[in-house]
């Protein structure tokens, strides 16, 4: 499977320019899967209006008729409100325009984003052209039990707002999360900046292995990164070096 990371530079609740630079990073890249940060729309706040839900609502409208028109799956999450609560939620939309969704369960509290969002609690896997990918956002890196592979997905996918002063944070959980779970872990971030942070991207792709098979530019930029999943490769690995089958046994309540 192919994919495309779009590290975008997130215009602060500006639909119309962040709808345009994705439009324009997806240009010229034939992609079966594109993926987008968390919150791509409007950026990353903390204190989410109706207003802002509803401006967002258009670029969840996108993203279906993105995918239908492109014939390729596009993911990303959107601030949406739903029985006057928000959530930060993961939509994935197949080509055919079906969705499945995910609300991020590890809010940011450091930075007050429990204070006005509500936590998921279903842990999403979707199957995607034989691929089963594990949806995950931005804080829920710091959690691996959550994400601990069960023998249930092979490519972990997070998107994050991830600030510049955590960078090397980011850098080895993306790569231990991959070695852990025997797994392909893709990560795509943002760059620029919003009222409250610097950042600088730092997407990448790991195989199972831990090592680095695609990622962005060493200078922070807006970028398409492509990388082709060969399962082949996976599965001969953990066929090879059985990891998860030694690994220990629990209940997630």
């Amino acid at each position: 499977m192919k994919l495309t990371l779009l590290q975008t530079d997130i215009a602060w609740g500006d639909v119309n320019t962040n709808i345009a630079r994705a439009e324009r990073l997806m240009d010229g890249h034939e992609s079966q899967l594109y993926v987008l940060p968390e919150t791509w729309a409007t950026g990353f706040d903390v204190a989410p209006t109706r207003e802002l839900a509803t401006r967002a609502v258009r670029c969840v409208d996108w993203m279906r008729e993105t995918a239908i028109r492109r014939g390729a799956a596009l993911c990303g999450s959107v601030v949406t409100e739903e029985n006057v609560r928000f959530f930060n939620r993961f939509f994935f939309f197949y080509p055919d325009g079906s969705c499945e969704t995910y609300d991020k369960r590890h809010l940011f509290t450091y930075g007050g984003e429990h204070l006005r969002y509500t936590p998921g609690h279903r842990r999403v896997i979707v199957d995607y052209l034989g691929v089963r990918i594990l949806l995950q956002v931005c804080y829920d890196l710091r959690f691996p039990v959550f994400s601990r592979n069960r023998g249930d997905y092979d490519l972990a996918l997070y998107i994050a707002n991830w600030p510049s002063s955590r960078q090397a944070v980011w850098q080895a959980l993306t790569r231990a999360r991959a070695i852990e779970n025997q797994c392909f872990v893709a990560v795509v971030n943002r760059v620029g900046q919003d009222p409250a942070c610097d950042y600088e991207g730092g997407s990448v792709v790991f195989d199972a292995y831990g090592r680095e098979i695609a990622s962005a530019a060493t200078h922070p930029r807006e970028e398409a990164i492509d990388v082709e999943i060969n399962l082949e490769k996976l599965r001969s690995f953990r066929e090879k070096f059985p990891v998860l089958a030694d690994a220990d046994a629990f209940k997630l309540d």
